[in-house]
């Protein structure tokens, strides 16, 4: 049986509000730091690269600590470091992911798997950690960062792509389940971020790319207005809805204009970096691990 409805509190316009940060030592992760750091947040990142996120947090002046998404245990460890060091939990960014490319039938079976581990099964384990406590204290909010690869298939992103659109109606499902407890749920949904994540990847000409500090202005403002999705850049929101009533001939059409098969002539292991994190994570417990977006 449902609480009676409670108003939602903006988390962060509480000083002193307790953020958590997953990815937390490159890119989007980082960028969100830095953004709620600046608010007078108390801000804890975590990554699967001890060294990294250590380095990050020494130079934002905010906690850090390792953190394996795909382990429960893990997450809880660094959940419970982070209300034992910093105090109850606010604002939980679920960020980590990772970003394989490439044809779908060429992909590595522990690839595909670290693929969905991540970024799936990472939100998974984020939400039923953070949310008992959340609703409890009737009050809280979860970012998840999933991608407009939720919304829009791309060839060369498939299982990339599955991962998505579950994180898109994981967060979706969640928020309506924890409505009127005063905890919320949002899906930050960006193009192409200029980050590691699309390492080795021809940017422009026709896609959407943004910087990450972009995506956690987006990260930050869903704290405060609580909406359930934040396509970035904003005007995306329109883009789906357009697709679905175009023919399906006109959609390849725009899409070879645009060079829209990039991603399909990838090739695993070629994206310096970030394929070589990814192989390491791949090849750990039949491929789980985590790496910063």
């Amino acid at each position: 049986m449902r609480r009676p409805p409670v108003p939602p509190e903006p988390p962060v316009a509480r000083p002193g509000a307790v953020v958590a940060i997953t990815g937390g030592a490159r890119g989007i992760g980082r960028a969100a730091a830095e953004a709620f750091a600046r608010r007078g947040a108390r801000v804890c990142v975590g990554d699967r690269d001890a060294a990294a996120v250590e380095r990050a947090g020494s130079e934002l002046g905010v906690l850090a600590a390792p953190v394996d998404v795909t382990d429960r245990a893990s997450f809880a460890a660094f959940l419970d470091r982070v209300r034992d060091e910093a105090g109850p939990l606010d604002v939980l960014v679920n960020n980590a992911g990772i970003m394989p490319l490439g044809p779908f039938l060429d992909e590595p079976d522990a690839v595909g798997d670290a693929t969905l581990d991540v970024n799936v099964r990472g939100l998974v384990h984020g939400m039923r950690l953070a949310l008992p406590g959340m609703v409890e204290r009737g009050r809280g909010h979860v970012v998840n960062v999933a991608s407009m690869a939720g919304k829009l298939p791309l060839p060369g992103m498939a299982v990339y792509n599955a991962s998505k659109y579950a994180a898109v109606g994981l967060s979706a499902a969640v928020r309506e389940e924890v409505a009127g407890t005063g905890v919320t749920v949002s899906a930050v949904l960006p193009t192409a971020v200029r980050t590691g994540l699309t390492e080795g990847v021809r940017l422009g000409g026709g896609l959407p790319t943004v910087d990450p500090e972009r995506v956690a202005e987006a990260i930050v403002r869903s704290c405060v207005t609580r909406r359930a999705e934040y396509p970035v850049p904003g005007w995306l929101a329109a883009v789906q809805p357009v697709l679905g009533v175009t023919p399906e001939p006109v959609v390849r059409a725009v899409r070879r204009l645009m060079d829209g098969d990039r991603a399909y002539r990838q090739r695993f292991g070629t994206r310096g970096d970030h394929d070589r994190r990814v192989a390491e994570q791949a090849a750990l417990r039949g491929g789980r691990g985590e790496v910063s977006r």
